[in-house]
This record gives C-alpha cells, sequence and structure tokens, in this order.
C-alpha cells in the first residue's frame, strides 16, 4: 500500500503541527532574583539573556492583542480595515525578568495605570505583518532592559589591548608636552640682546 500525501491532507498536517507549535512554544524563565550581585546570578541571567535572544520574538500567547484602524495613507483601506495593532504585557509576568522591570517602568511604553507595557504597530497595511512587527518590538524593549544590568568581565586579551592602548596614549601626551615644551622655551628671551 503506497501513501499518496495530497495538497489538502498537507495543509491539514502542516495545520495541525503549526497549531501544537504555537501551543507550546514559549520563552525562557529568567532567573527569580531581584538583582544580579554576585557572578553566579549574573551566569544564570547571561544564560537566559542567550536562550530569550534565540527565540526572535515574543510568542502571541503571552501578549494581549488588540486592533485599531491605522491612521495615515492607505485610501479606503485605512477606513475600512482594522490593521493597527497593539500588544499589551503585564510587566509582572513571569517571564520578563524581575531585575529588569524598574528600568521597563522608565521606558515609554510602560503604562502605568495598567501597570503593563504596551506596544503598537502600524508600519504596514497588513495586519499580520503589524502583529509581528509588534512582538518584535515588545521582543527588543525587554532584552534591552535586561541586558542592561548583565555586565561581564573583560578578558585576558582585553586586559592587556587596554594596557597597551593607555600606555601609547600617554606616551603621545608626554610627546607632545615636550614638543609644546621646546616651544615656549625657544619663545623666551634668554640670548637675546637689547
Amino acid at each position: 500500500m503506497i501513501l499518496r500525501i495530497t495538497r489538502e491532507s498537507w495543509h491539514a498536517l502542516t495545520a495541525t503541527w503549526t497549531r501544537r507549535y504555537r501551543l507550546i512554544h514559549t520563552l525562557p524563565i529568567p532567573p527569580s532574583t531581584a538583582s544580579l550581585s554576585c557572578a553566579e546570578d549574573q551566569e544564570g541571567a547571561k544564560v537566559w539573556l542567550r536562550a530569550f535572544e534565540d527565540a526572535k520574538t515574543v510568542p502571541k500567547n503571552l501578549v494581549e492583542l488588540t486592533f485599531s484602524r491605522s491612521s495615515g495613507p492607505g485610501g479606503q483601506n485605512v477606513n475600512k480595515v482594522e490593521t493597527k495593532v497593539s500588544a499589551r504585557c503585564r510587566i509582572d509576568t513571569p517571564w520578563i525578568p524581575i531585575w529588569a522591570r524598574e528600568s521597563l517602568m522608565r521606558t515609554p511604553y510602560y503604562v502605568k495605570t495598567s501597570h503593563s507595557l504596551l506596544v503598537s504597530s502600524s508600519a504596514s497595511r497588513s495586519q499580520a505583518r503589524n502583529i509581528d512587527d509588534s512582538l518584535g518590538k515588545m521582543h527588543a524593549v525587554v532584552m534591552d532592559a535586561a541586558k542592561n544590568f548583565i555586565t561581564s568581565e573583560p578578558s585576558a586579551e582585553q586586559r592587556q589591548r587596554v594596557a597597551n592602548l593607555e600606555k601609547a596614549h600617554d606616551n603621545r601626551r608626554r610627546l607632545e608636552k615636550d614638543k609644546r615644551s621646546a616651544v615656549k622655551k625657544m619663545r623666551s628671551n634668554k640670548g637675546w640682546s637689547e
């Protein structure tokens, strides 16, 4: 018996797989520390950041999406179709790191009344593209806020390079000072007769 996959069965199979993938696709949970003061907290935050960066976007099931009519050019499409997308997410959700929440509260995307982040997009005339754009913006805002608190120690090569640059800078400065000193000595009136 030979199984033939028809176009309809292939679409049904991929639709089922896509639904399952969307349901299990979630973001990594960050370490539950309020500050990144010790080295192991920093390391845990770096691991989380790498996993979060690989996600590239926030899944739709983790945010509340609302749609409205977009402004600007687009003719009758603007008046009829709700293409503007607003993605809202509470700031105390488990996938947003605790150490980044205070920084997120200072961003223009923070809404104080609902204690949430609100990112909107009306860049495209397509609702699907605007959904992807707003989810990508939400991902970028959270990642930037979390990245600000993660520090990394410089490697031995970097320390050596900085030391060499400082030494070269000091040498250049010393040469400039010596050259300027020589010019000033030549201007003095020693040896001039009146």
